[in-house]
């Protein structure tokens, strides 16, 4: 590939198509690379970060355009590293140099070591104001964690085996490598659980470092020289720790590879591997040696199978060892970064796209026809779009006119002459219905006609696709009267028929001719009138379909009455009901419980309402309104014998005893009847009530377990015939005597909280009345008189004690009729 991309070489055979694409990052990348060189980069999904040779960090977009630019040093930046959220980094170069400061605040770390900082690590969640901590690794490995005091704390995890060459952190497990082999770390319990030792130890380990790449938070993939282990983090069993870590490492599949790692990075279940080829390899050709290579390859148990496998031409390739190459990835979308000194290669899957241009390539017409998917990129270097006609005639020759009609969405794009082409054509061979949802309808249109022609024939053969179309199609695309004329000619020999009424009344909706609308709402009985009349504000259109409205939903009918009352008022809706009685009554109802005072001129025929439609709310409405005319409601509750409603009445308006003979002769409960007595608290009724229950031994029985906190019993039992035959008299007169004594009980109770309360607030009185009074007026020398209530008064001042010689009091409390004053303490001056 030219023009920016990369030129790369299969090493299989030509004919099997490639699975990678391959282009260099340039825009900002170029310039930075012409005068320095590139040392290390990290990716983020949101962004990239480079290092330079020359001690610069540049934050670039993903087409390698400079954001942001940072001189940290100047040598060699070693690593860079980011957390998850992108919003931290940290920063390490060959003279010592650690910097960790967050992008957008002000936070950061500066620190300089006596010896080269090979790598960083922030944690992966170091935004978070508990996960603050970092490792950094030059001749030893060290852990940074900033504690409550805002101060960072440093420990060493491991030294003593040469330079960390490199580390990666993911979740709580830290992995690094040194010139041993590579060792990982828990974090959370703080204990080493792993030394996966190197293999090929006659390879120098800052020549042929070793690559690390974590594929899941339990899975690290090491490469090292040509040997590649994949490391599975377990779980130990409990029974079997003794005191061992709580975490072990399996290696679960080791191999060799054919030349030396310079990176690694996984792709679903296989490995992308960058191969470092010595110049001196017999496995290639003379053309490409040295060329680095990037392999796509399958782990297994014991080995390994090669999917795909490409050279790159990479600027300055022949002067690149095998330190000088880095992989790295982009999780979310595949990306691969193979970065050298003076050229950073971006590697992607393959699309369907790039499929079909290799098919193209090979001349392969018939696969690409045949393709799934279509790519619309290159339109000018590939001619698709007749590609996508011919595609298209094969689907129609074959009579998968669906998939032709969507393939027409993505081929024919803006072109309405080859649209309106292909809606006759699918016209001839009668599957208009099949383009008919692909069909242009945002600012590109067809002509009206087009989608008139449409609708004709939906509205020919089906009613149900006709009402699919006219939903999802805007009104402007096509003549609405004429459609509607269409409708209206159809509803001639169906004028019944649901769908098409609804679907004419969404064309009226359209053609704002809202009350023809409504009319059919109305008529259907459709859930979307009440949304019809609340968008487009037809209140004044149903003031005289009240009735119809209140049919389909009173509940809805009634809250939207309620809630625009000033667009259709209280008295034109109770003038349109006053023949639906029933309807009414839900109406006045509703507005009751809202207030209980707008209505009041209509309480007085809500007690009809209630009393004929809902009769166990008319006691509530009873002694709840108050504006209800008393003597028609007990007109009305008499006329109909409701005896709870009339009791109630006739106490409200005075007439207890009334009320009393009702609930004993009528309801002939005395338990409501001694509940009745007990709220008017009437010496009278009870009278009436012990004079209508003696003799009838029930009542007598009731007014004996109930009465005596309100009447003494005694009353009750010289009444009490001799010889009547009481029902539980036994029980009833245990209960008066347990209450006397409770009452006995509680009065002494009461009569020794007061004597307490008295003594103790006398005491109080006391101990204030015998503490000093300070007396500020000290200028002359005459005595001064001080009373209790702290008032002051020259002696001289003061009146004659008066008739009680030795006494006086404040005149100023007397005055206020507080009382008098307490005895009187003088001060000689």
């Amino acid at each position: 590939m030219k023009n920016g991309c990369v030129l790369f070489v299969q090493e299989e055979d030509t004919e099997e198509e490639p699975k990678l694409k391959y282009e260099r990052l340039t825009n900002g990348v170029t310039e930075i690379l012409q005068k320095d060189a590139a040392s290390c980069m990290t990716v983020h999904d949101k962004f990239l970060a480079l290092g330079t040779h020359f001690g610069k960090v540049y934050l670039l977009d993903i087409q390698g355009n400079v954001t942001q630019k940072f001189e940290i040093s100047s040598v060699k930046i070693n690593q860079i590293s980011l957390d998850e959220s992108g919003d931290h980094v940290g920063i390490c170069s060959e003279d010592g140099k650690v910097q960790v400061f967050g992008l957008y605040t002000r936070e950061g770390f500066h620190e300089n070591f006596d010896c080269p900082i090979k790598v960083v690590a922030l944690h992966p969640q170091f935004s978070k104001s508990n996960n603050k901590q970092f490792v950094t690794g030059g001749n030893k490995l060290l852990l940074y964690e900033r504690n409550w005091l805002n101060r960072w704390k440093t420990s060493v995890l491991h030294e003593g085996e040469g330079n960390i060459t490199n580390v990666k952190w993911t979740a709580n497990l830290i992995a690094w490598a040194n010139n041993v082999g590579v060792k990982i770390y828990d974090i959370c319990s703080k204990q080493r659980i792993t030394n996966v030792l190197r293999d090929n130890t006659s390879l120098r380990p800052d020549m042929y470092p070793c690559s690390l790449c974590w594929k899941d938070n339990t899975t690290l993939i090491i490469g090292w020289g040509s040997s590649v282990k994949i490391c599975v983090v377990k779980e130990r069993d409990p029974t079997q720790m003794r005191d061992l870590p709580s975490r072990y490492v399996e290696i679960v599949s080791a191999f060799e590879t054919e030349f030396c790692i310079s990176g690694l990075a996984p792709l679903a279940d296989q490995l992308v591997t960058l191969y470092y080829v010595k110049e001196n390899s017999e496995h290639v050709e003379e053309e490409f040696r040295t060329r680095p290579r990037l392999d796509i390859i399958q782990p297994l148990a014991e080995g390994c199978e090669e999917i795909s496998s490409d050279a790159l031409t990479v600027r300055n390739f022949q002067e690149n060892q095998c330190r000088d190459y880095r992989l790295e990835h982009s999780e979310g979308e595949s990306l691969f970064y193979i970065i050298s000194p003076k050229d950073i290669v971006v590697a992607k899957e393959r699309d369907q796209d790039d499929h079909i241009d290799w098919l193209l390539e090979k001349k392969k017409y018939e696969e690409a026809l045949m393709a799934a998917e279509i790519s619309f990129k290159n339109i000018k270097r590939h001619d698709v779009q007749k590609i996508g006609m011919a595609y298209i005639n094969h689907l129609v020759e074959r009579g998968d006119y669906d998939a032709a009609a969507r393939k027409c969405q993505k081929v024919l794009g803006k072109n309405m002459d080859l649209w309106e082409n292909e809606v006759y054509r699918f016209k001839t061979i009668g599957q208009l219905k099949a383009i008919s949802q692909y069909l242009p309808r945002g600012d590109l249109r067809l002509r009206p006609a087009i989608y008139e022609m449409i609708l004709h024939e939906f509205l020919k053969t089906d009613y149900e696709g006709f009402a699919t179309l006219i939903r999802e199609w805007p009104g402007e695309l096509y003549n609405n009267m004429a459609i509607v004329q269409a409708v209206n000619e159809h509803l001639k020999k169906d004028p019944t028929n649901s769908m098409l009424l609804t679907t004419l009344a969404e064309l009226y909706t359209y053609d704002q001719r809202y009350d023809r609308a409504l009319e059919i709402y109305l008529k259907l009985r459709h859930k979307d009138v009440y949304q019809l009349i609340h968008k487009h504000n037809l209140f004044s259109a149903i003031k005289d379909k009240i009735v119809l409205l209140m049919d389909f939903d009173k509940e809805k009918a009634v809250d939207m009455l309620l809630d625009n009352e000033d667009k259709i008022s209280m008295d034109k809706v109770v003038e349109e009901l006053k023949d639906r009685p029933e309807l009414l009554h839900v109406y006045l109802h509703k507005l009751f419980k809202r207030d209980h005072h707008k209505g009041q001129k209509y309480h007085e025929r809500q007690i009809s309402l209630y009393a004929e439609f809902d009769r166990p709310n008319l006691l509530p409405f009873l002694r709840e309104s108050m504006h209800c005319p008393l003597e028609k409601a007990l007109e009305i509750c008499q006329q109909r014998h409701f005896v709870e409603e009339t009791v109630f009445l006739l106490s409200r308006m005075g007439n207890c005893r009334r009320a009393l003979q009702m609930i004993m002769e009528e309801l002939a409960d005395v338990d409501k009847a001694i509940e009745f007595a007990k709220e008017q608290d009437d010496r009278e009724l009870w009278e009436d009530l012990i004079s209508y229950s003696i003799d009838k031994p029930p009542f007598i029985t009731g007014l004996l377990n109930n009465i005596g906190t309100h009447v003494d019993p005694i009353l009750l039992i010289h009444r009490i015939k001799e010889g009547m035959e009481i029902p539980n008299l036994r029980d009833s007169l245990v209960k008066i005597l347990q209450d006397y004594n409770l009452q006995i009980l509680l009065r002494e109770g009461c009569k020794k909280i007061l004597v307490a309360d008295s003594l103790s607030l006398l005491q109080k009185m006391h101990r204030t009345q015998k503490r000093g009074v300070r007396v500020d007026d000290t200028a002359q020398a005459f005595g001064v008189v001080v009373f209790h209530c702290r008032h002051m008064f020259h002696k001289e001042c003061l009146p004659s004690p008066g008739n009680l010689p030795g006494i006086q009091y404040c005149n100023i409390c007397s005055a206020k009729r507080r009382g008098p004053g307490s005895g009187i303490l003088e001060m000689k001056k």
